[in-house]
């Protein structure tokens, strides 16, 4: 069992169609999932005071998420609205993060000696933890960043050096040498050792260590693909560190495992991570929201 943090970005998707709202969020999400995988899950990040809110931290509290460093402000909760369309989500818009894009988290001295305590520490491009990254990049034991599809080279740059594990949506428009081109990038940038790139319906293309790996989609039909990529980025990282934890006590030299051997079983665990992330996510889109939870509006 793992240590998780999802650090960052939460709000409410606001399913127009049918007035219902779903707790999500990249940061949520993760926490989330890692919970019902069975790992100690915990969740820090700005609240709102209004209904939304409500929903989405009595949702997560009643599912065992541990959040005792969150903060609460006055205002507006994180929200986007949303449609489906044959399975699919379409974003129709958002408050741009509502209140935690007005206060982003600033991280103190107990905050860091909170966060030193977890096996993994996941946040997104919605958090708005820039200026903290170089912070985390030191006091993380394993820090991730979700990218989703919105980040320039230039922000790259900036941010991939504190990154143990970048993640990047390709969509499934991407050919596999423009996916290649840009994992080569985030690793010119610094990232330390893993770029996940996420291409919906064909799957993932993960690089671990200089090591390339294609994952095909477990195919079903969805009834709702909220959530698909954070589920697939939280199995299968959760699954891969959970097998590197238990080979730690096998040493590279002079060891049980050997040199070779710890090669072989290091690319097995990124085999069988990945190929239990795409089992993951593939049933999580037979649920609605990013993890269900649903509350008319």
């Amino acid at each position: 069992m793992l240590r998780v943090l999802g650090l960052g970005d939460n709000v409410v998707d606001q399913y127009m169609h049918i007035q219902t709202m779903y707790p999500g969020g990249n940061a949520l999400n993760f926490a989330v999932y890692a919970g019902m995988m069975g790992h100690a899950a915990s969740y820090m990040g700005n609240f709102g005071d209004d209904e939304a809110a409500r929903h989405v931290y009595e949702s997560i509290t009643s599912m065992g998420i541990e959040v005792s460093r969150c903060r609460f402000y006055k205002g507006e909760n994180g929200a986007a609205k949303v449609e489906i369309v044959e399975g699919d989500r379409v974003f129709l818009g958002s408050n741009k993060g509502g209140i935690s894009n007005q206060h982003p988290l600033e991280l103190t001295n107990m905050d860091k000696s909170y966060i030193a305590d977890f096996d993994v520490v996941h946040t997104s491009i919605f958090s708005h933890i820039e200026s903290q990254l170089p912070i985390l990049g030191q006091t993380a034991s394993f820090l991730s960043m979700d990218f989703s599809n919105y980040a320039d080279k230039e922000y790259l740059r900036k941010t991939v050096p504190y990154l143990d594990c970048a993640c990047v949506s390709c969509g499934e428009e991407m050919s596999e040498e423009e996916i290649k081109a840009q994992i080569d990038d985030i690793f010119s940038y610094g990232c330390r050792h893993i770029v996940i790139a996420t291409r919906g319906a064909r799957g993932a293309v993960v690089c671990v260590d200089g090591k390339l790996y294609r994952q095909s989609p477990c195919l079903v039909k969805a009834v709702d693909t909220m959530g698909a990529g954070d589920s697939f980025i939280t199995c299968f990282l959760a699954s891969y560190l959970e097998g590197m934890k238990y080979a730690a006590d096998f040493p590279e030299s002079g060891g049980k495992l050997g040199i070779t051997r710890a090669e072989e079983y290091k690319d097995l665990t990124v085999k069988g991570s990945l190929y239990r992330a795409a089992v993951y996510s593939a049933r999580n889109c037979q649920k609605e929201g990013s993890f269900g939870c649903g509350r008319k509006f």
